[in-house]
């Protein structure tokens, strides 16, 4: 099995961006392990592309179904996120350029065009390999390829700023949200700013999205406020607060705002920047999201 555990972290990773859900990527890659151990290795003559292909089939597969059960999710789904924690070195792979607002983005393709994209952008395999994986013939993946990279392009290339802005920004946004400084907050949101939070009817929080400065500053305020703390504990079965702590973190391979308490991340909230104001605030309150992150985050 030494060929499998060799390519585990980079099965892992095809299966996290095609699923955007760490759960269903490792219930994947555990699949992909049980076919291989059925396969004589000897008949195999590249073991890597032979489990790309599995992995990345059983992706599509299950990708089908969770787009159906997400449907009937209580209020927005975002991805799980991840993060560069030692104790989860195995996922180091997966953060590179894997950013929520792009996990985002990629949930608006079709389920081929998603694999195609992942698959041909950020693994680089050639068209005729990833047309066997997804049993089209090489024409059609590049059309595929084609449409998805265009509808990627078209929703984020105006969001890219720079990585030394985007801890700035959100360093200063993280300082006035917990010295209750709207003033503070409502300069660095953009006036249509929208906060897209995934509670999953397992936490206090908004069932739709939230647009605009104003509506967005105050449920930020009802949120930092004690009591805003305390209702928002409590819709996660936390009781005695105490060892609560927050500050930033690498998610995703971007800036992020991380709350813990008592050794268990409660909260993740990322920020998507355009102009150098705060667009998009990504509040990721799940629990059952959130199980596999340690509260400890190195910076990078």
């Amino acid at each position: 099995m030494s060929s499998f555990e060799d390519q585990r972290s980079l099965l892992t990773g095809v299966a996290y961006r095609i699923l955007g859900s760490v759960a269903d990527a490792e219930d994947v890659v555990q699949e992909a392990w049980l076919r291989w151990s059925g396969v004589d290795e000897a008949t195999v003559d590249d073991p890597k592309a032979y489990l790309i292909r599995v992995t990345s089939r059983l992706a599509i597969d299950r990708l089908r179904w969770a787009k159906s059960r997400r449907e009937a999710y209580v209020g927005p789904w975002l991805p799980e996120p991840i993060s560069l924690a030692p104790d989860v070195a195995e996922h180091a792979e997966l953060a590179d350029s894997v950013e929520l607002a792009l996990l985002v983005v990629l949930e608006t393709l079709s389920p081929l065009e998603r694999a195609v994209f992942v698959l041909r952008e950020a693994f680089d395999l050639p068209f005729s390999e990833i047309a066997q994986v997804i049993g089209r013939g090489e024409a059609a993946t590049r059309q595929l390829a084609k449409r998805a990279r265009e509808h990627v392009q078209d929703k984020r290339a105006r969001f890219e700023v720079d990585l030394g802005q985007r801890r700035q920004i959100t360093e200063r946004f993280m300082t006035a949200a917990s010295d209750g400084d709207l003033d503070g907050l409502m300069e660095l949101l953009s006036s249509e700013v929208t906060l897209v939070s995934d509670g999953g009817g397992k936490a206090r929080s908004p069932l739709r999205t939230l647009t605009g400065a104003i509506n967005v500053t105050r449920f930020l305020a009802s949120i930092t406020t004690p009591d805003g703390i305390a209702k928002f504990m409590a819709s996660i079965s936390v009781t005695d607060f105490a060892d609560m702590s927050y500050g930033m973190a690498t998610v995703n391979d971007a800036p992020a705002i991380v709350m813990s308490v008592a050794g268990r991340v409660v909260s993740v909230m990322a920020l998507d920047i355009k102009d150098g104001a705060i667009d998009t605030i990504y509040l990721l309150a799940n629990p059952d999201k959130l199980t596999h992150l340690t509260p400890t985050f190195p910076e990078r």
